[in-house]
Formats: C-alpha cells, structure tokens, sequence
C-alpha cells in the first residue's frame, strides 16, 4: 500500500466531507453518474434553516469568497475617496469573463494607486468568455492581467496596500497586512472564533484561500443581508450586495451561472460561483445566505440541484425559472444531437 506524506496543514484537516447524491445523470431513463454533494441553507442570525449533506466538514470556497475579501477594503475609512464606481465595486468580487468593460474597470481601479496591470500578481489567461460562449480565441493574441478573471479581486487588494501604507509588490505574501486583514474578515464572516483554524491553500489566482464549513459560508453570505450596520465592517457588506445586485454582469459575464442567477432574482439575490463547484447565493428578502459543493467540481450537475434547492425553499417564480431553464433542464445530447439522458436533480433538504 502507497503512503501519502501530507504537510502539516494538510494533515491537520485531512477529513473527507460525507457528501450525498444531489443529482444523477442519465442514459436511456437509467442512472450513469451520481454526483455528491452538500447544500447549507442559514439565516440572518446564523441558524441553519435547511440542509442537505455534510455543512460542517471544511471544503475550500475559492472564489466564493471574494466579497469577503473585500470588506477591509470598502469598509476602510477613506474608501470613499477611492471614488469607485458602483460597477467598479461589483468588480472587487469578480470571476469575470474578461470582456472588455471587466478590463477597462481593472485597469480604471488600478489607475487610483498610479499602477498598471504590471503590479497585478495573479498572472493571465484567456478569457472565460470565449470558452463559455463557445469561441475559439483568435489566433496569436495574448491577454495581459487585467483580462484575468481575478483582476478585480486583485486591484482591490493594491488598493487596500495602499490605503493602509503597505507594500504592494508582495501584497499575496500569506502574513501581508492585506492578507491578514482578508484572513480576519473570512473568518468573522463564516464564525470561525480563531482565523488560524481555518485550513488554506493557494488559490488559482496565487492569493491564499480558505477552507470552511458550508454553514460558515452560508452564514457570511446571508450577514450580506442584514438591514443595519455591521459592528466591525459598518456597511461594507450592504454596499458589495448593492454593487452585485445592480451589476451582476460586472461579477461574472454573458453566458455565465452568476449571471443567470442575479437576473433571475432581479435585484433580491447575489450570486458568487468558486471554482471545482462551489456555489453561493444570498437573498435579501428571504434573508438567507445558501452555500453548495459538489464533490467532482461539475459546475452543471452543481447547477440543477442548486436550482431544486430553490424551488423547495419557494424562493422560484415563474420569471426565475424561465431564466434559470438552460441550467435547472440540462440535457445530454449525442455528437449529432439526439437527446440521450439528462442531468436529475436527487437532493431534498431538511
């Protein structure tokens, strides 16, 4: 039998989360592939109203978790003199698709700490919107930082550094002053009492990320809710609710699940994908925070149980599910296009 040597934080928080089916695909009316997951459904004051699966073990949240790092930022006593755009500020919690308006806000928040996309640590890719609206990239361009799905995130970081007089070309070393401030706010968020408890990793994009319980995550998204002035973080999390809720093609892009999401809840809900399927959503009427895992990563299968969940919680009407048909009915279809199967939703909350 072949052993694995873990690190330290690994082997500290080595459970596996005890995820149960929430979705199947099909074949011929027969199941192929069960998908497992977990799903926490809490309230405004950190209860859990419904759930499906394991919500206690830690799962890293990736992006996720983006409107938390953000709170030191906005709710920092001279944000306001950074004169954000509400759009630009709905760019601090991205995963966008690096269509031009996502690289010209970038470049536009970078500009009030006299940078350039050289300052931005989190490297470059080609832009989501060409894999998710089915494109091919044309042959021979290349994307700067600005064009990576993380910009946004990232210029929010620099932009803390420099409100706080710190240094900016190692603004994602792990005991940075900005990384410790996200570290506090995470934890605060999600009900972690010690932040060093929480498990962490690095990130897709380079910065350090976080493990926690979907309770926890639920919980932070659900605190973005509350109709008064949060005693640490003031009204950071009203002002990134209002800036998601009003430019949710700022946080993710055409084509794009968050995006699909905010337009179904027109203006009551926010939505924030992470990466290897996580999903969120906070809903201000309802006052919750919902946060979801599914253990492959399966963004599609993620998707049609995300959207039973909301129709058992009665949170979907019948504009929300027109515009969340193309992710709640996902077919599976032959290379000539026969329809063959179909992805099922399995999950019944408690």
């Amino acid at each position: 039998m072949t052993s694995i040597a873990l690190g330290a934080n690994a082997a500290r928080h080595a459970n596996l989360a005890k995820h149960v089916p929430i979705a199947v695909s099909t074949r011929g009316g027969y199941v192929e592939n069960i998908f497992y997951g977990s799903l926490a459904v809490v309230d405004r004051d950190a209860k859990l109203v419904a759930s499906v699966g394991d919500v206690h073990t830690p799962v890293f949240t990736r992006s996720a978790l983006k409107p938390f790092q953000a709170h030191p930022l906005v709710a920092h006593p001279r944000f306001a003199e950074l004169k954000l755009s509400v759009a630009e500020t709905a760019l601090l919690c991205a995963s966008h698709n690096g269509e031009a308006i996502h690289a010209d806000a970038a470049k536009a928040m970078l500009a009030r700490a006299q940078l350039t996309d050289s300052a931005l640590l989190c490297g470059s890719h080609v832009p989501y919107w060409y894999a998710t609206n089915d494109k091919k990239p044309e042959e021979g361009r290349r994307w700067n930082s600005l064009f990576h799905n993380c910009s946004g995130k990232h210029s929010g970081m620099l932009l803390y550094a420099m409100l706080v007089g710190a240094t900016m070309e190692d603004y994602l070393a792990f005991d940075h002053p900005v990384q410790l401030a996200i570290r506090e706010s995470v934890a605060y968020a999600c009900g972690v009492a010690d932040p060093s408890d929480m498990p962490w990793g690095i990130d897709g994009c380079s910065a350090p990320n976080y493990a926690v319980s979907l309770h926890g995550l639920a919980r932070a998204f659900a605190s973005m809710t509350q109709p008064t002035a949060d005693q640490r973080y003031a009204d950071a999390g009203k002002t990134l609710f209002d800036a998601m809720a009003s430019h949710p093609e700022m946080v993710s892009g055409e084509g794009r699940n968050d995006l699909a999401l905010s337009k179904a809840g027109r203006g009551d809900w926010i939505s924030k994908v992470g990466a290897d399927g996580v999903q969120t959503l906070a809903s201000r009427s309802k006052g919750v925070g919902i946060a979801a895992k599914v253990s492959d990563g399966n963004q599609k299968a993620l998707m049609v149980a995300f959207c039973s969940a909301l129709e058992q919680l009665g949170m979907m009407d019948e504009q929300a599910r027109a515009a969340l048909s193309n992710w709640s009915h996902v077919a599976i279809k032959s290379i000539r296009g026969v329809e063959v199967g179909h992805i099922e939703p399995q999950l019944q909350l408690r």
